[in-house]
């Protein structure tokens, strides 16, 4: 099964300020990653190339890293997840920057179960998350999106 899913917001940022954002992910001045909410993101190696690492059950390795621009990490675990997962940064205009998540993967056996029935909207959920708290970074309106029902179940089994 294939899998291209892709969440993204516009700031009104330069692309300086969200690329000083991507420095920092899985670092303990993460601005991107809601580890608040969330399994926080860790490398055993830092930031760079070939590092491994994940967060929760969900394994992958720094696959390329031009700072200011991407990171992309390719999956290992969990089996079945065959793929890349990416952020990105791409200046839209003065001061009007987006940030975009995607998730670009084949998905097979267990895999597909595991990805419809928890880890989708699981993530979904985590990206909702992780992008709220960049714009809260920016703004004090402090926006914040309501779990459903479906999450707030599997987060109740997964403890």
């Amino acid at each position: 099964m294939k899998v291209l899913n892709i969440h993204k917001r516009t700031f009104n940022q330069p692309k300086g300020k969200l690329g000083e954002l991507l420095e920092a992910l899985s670092t303990k001045n993460d601005k991107i990653w809601p580890y608040e909410k969330w399994p926080a993101m860790r490398f055993k190696k830092g930031l760079k190339e070939g590092s491994k690492g994940g967060h929760g059950p969900i394994r992958y390795t720094i696959e390329k890293f031009v700072p200011n621009e991407h990171i992309q990490f390719k999956f290992y675990k969990p089996n079945g997840f065959n793929g890349v997962h990416r952020f990105e940064i791409s200046e839209l205009g003065n001061n009007k920057t987006e940030l975009k998540h995607t998730i670009k993967m084949d998905v097979v056996g267990f895999g597909i179960f595991n990805w419809i029935i928890a880890i989708k909207p699981l993530h979904n959920a985590l990206l909702d998350d992780a992008l709220n708290k960049v714009e809260n970074h920016f703004l004090s309106n402090s926006p914040k999106t309501e779990w459903n029902i479906w999450v707030k179940i599997l987060r109740k089994l997964l403890k």
